[in-house]
């Protein structure tokens, strides 16, 4: 109805010309349904395949192809206000002879006054007649209507199928929360497919309404839905920030969070390279059954002026329409600006990154990894643009010999076959990554030699390589230093 009620307000205010941008056309016709049945003036429809109608009537007034411009004269001469949807207007409102017309209905509004609704993907106002035209942007469907678009729909299906719709009422409030931010057209045809693949409405759903919502959204490819998320079981150690998600889980995910508590914002995981950070991105989301989304700097940046920007904008626009969810930008440090050699796009895009930090109301979690300290901007590091900043250093023993048993029992191994303990003492100073690139090395040995993977063929890969904490020594130490005191263990 807030649609209905701000068309009236228009017309009302003398409004001759009120365009709307949206492929939603389906929602249109139901918007203006409903004010032609509450307007005191005739209502009419043009389409460039129907022709111009009344509404209620029958018959065509002007048939089937005739041009907008033909259709605008007519509407010129008619001396009985009226309301006028026009579909097939829009896209070609800059042509001489729309434009011409559209402007004496205008001038004339005093004598006449017509109301015409110029709608489509892409409709503007062009110039010489914003004067006499107001936008119009279409309410997304409330919590209520999305709750009445599944029932309508679920309604349809057991009405074609003779049985009802089987409902898992957990997943149904999930999938209507991941329907929020899209229009009432797609928002119903998500719900239509979902119901009309097998009568049923369960956790099976979920996974594809978010990856159709995200491809409905994403315009410009910088921001990428991670479907591979991970659990937190999947990470060895980081005992500390498991905690800590752990007690801020409820606090975000849920529709009405614990009264004082304002939903987490994000974490900073800075570490060495390797050990775990951006696993423990992928299973923030998967604990807290939210999206996963990863910000793409490369993709952001652009050789025209002011485009770089505008895709961030985008991307994070993209981001609170997909709330609640998790934005991971890995390796952040390698896409901001830090310094004064850039003076350009780099230093707005941290500046356009940094107001979001700070002003953004929606449940969007961020989650940025970094590897070199040195390369952060101190503007990001600034007390209050993260919740917490956590180091991620290279595990210990329990943890080293938990990556050993996760990765065997990744590839379909026993992992009781292998003594973890032994290797977690022989890998010492290694990272998740070195463990796991260390096991995959030894499986090839021991393929080659026709044998069962064993213990010594895992001791004998890693002791045949030498990890980054001893080829980049002086780096971890001065990072481990640095982070002493400053940030908090993860482990």
């Amino acid at each position: 109805m807030h649609d209905v009620h701000e068309l009236e307000r228009l017309i009302r205010a003398g409004t001759p010309l009120v365009v709307i941008d949206t492929v939603d056309i389906a929602r249109c016709e139901e918007v203006f349904a409903q004010l032609a049945r509450k307007s005191d003036r005739p209502a009419w429809r043009y389409s460039l395949a129907s022709g111009l109608a009344r509404v209620g009537m029958p018959t065509s007034v002007l048939g089937p192809g005739r041009a907008p411009h033909e259709v605008l004269a007519h509407i010129l001469s008619i001396k009985v206000a009226g309301v006028w949807l026009l579909l097939d207007v829009a896209r070609q409102i800059e042509e001489p002879m729309v434009k011409s017309v559209l402007r004496e209905i205008g001038l004339r509004h005093r004598e006449t006054p017509h109301t015409l609704i110029l709608v489509g993907p892409g409709a503007r106002v062009p110039d010489g007649l914003r004067t006499m035209a107001a936008r119009l942007e279409l309410a997304l469907p409330t919590h209520a209507e999305l709750v009445e678009l599944i029932a309508a729909e679920a309604n349809a299906w057991s009405r074609e199928s003779g049985r009802p719709v089987r409902r898992d009422e957990d997943a149904v409030a999930a999938i209507q929360r991941q329907l929020a931010g899209l229009t009432h057209g797609d928002a119903r045809r998500l719900i239509r497919v979902a119901i009309r693949d097998d009568g049923v409405l369960d956790e099976r759903d979920l996974p594809a309404v978010i990856a159709a919502k995200h491809r409905l959204l994403d315009g410009d490819g910088a921001l990428t839905l991670e479907l591979d998320v991970a659990r937190l079981d999947d990470v060895a150690g980081l005992d500390r920030l498991k905690r800590w998600l752990a007690e801020r889980a409820a606090s975000f995910t849920s529709a009405r969070p614990p009264p004082g508590l304002d939903p987490p914002k994000g974490v900073l995981l800075l570490g060495v390279q390797g050990a775990g950070k951006s696993l423990a991105a992928r299973a923030v989301a998967g604990a807290w059954r939210v999206p996963l989304l990863r910000l793409d700097f490369a993709a952001l940046y652009d050789k025209y002026v002011g485009e770089t920007e505008r895709k961030l904008r985008d991307a994070l626009k993209t981001a609170a329409v997909m709330a609640p969810c998790v934005l991971w930008i890995d390796e952040i440090e390698k896409g901001l600006a830090t310094g004064g050699e850039d003076s350009g796009p780099g230093k707005r895009v941290l500046g356009s990154l940094l107001t979001w930090m700070a002003e953004r109301r929606e449940r969007v979690f961020l989650v940025a990894t970094a590897n070199d300290i040195q390369a952060l901007p101190p503007e990001l590091m600034r007390k209050g643009r993260f919740d917490e900043i956590f180091f991620v250093d290279l595990p210990g023993p329990a943890a080293r010999a938990a990556i050993v048993r996760i990765h065997a029992g990744k590839r379909g191994l026993d992992p009781a076959t292998l003594d973890a303990a032994a290797i977690a003492t022989a890998t010492d100073g290694f990272s998740g990554a070195e463990i796991e690139q260390a096991l995959i090395a030894a499986l090839y040995a021991a393929h080659a030699r026709g044998e069962a993977l064993a213990t010594r063929h895992v001791i004998a890969a890693a002791e045949s390589t030498r990890p980054l904490s001893v080829v980049m020594a002086e780096r971890i130490d001065a990072l481990r230093a640095w982070a002493a005191g400053r940030t908090v263990p993860a482990d």
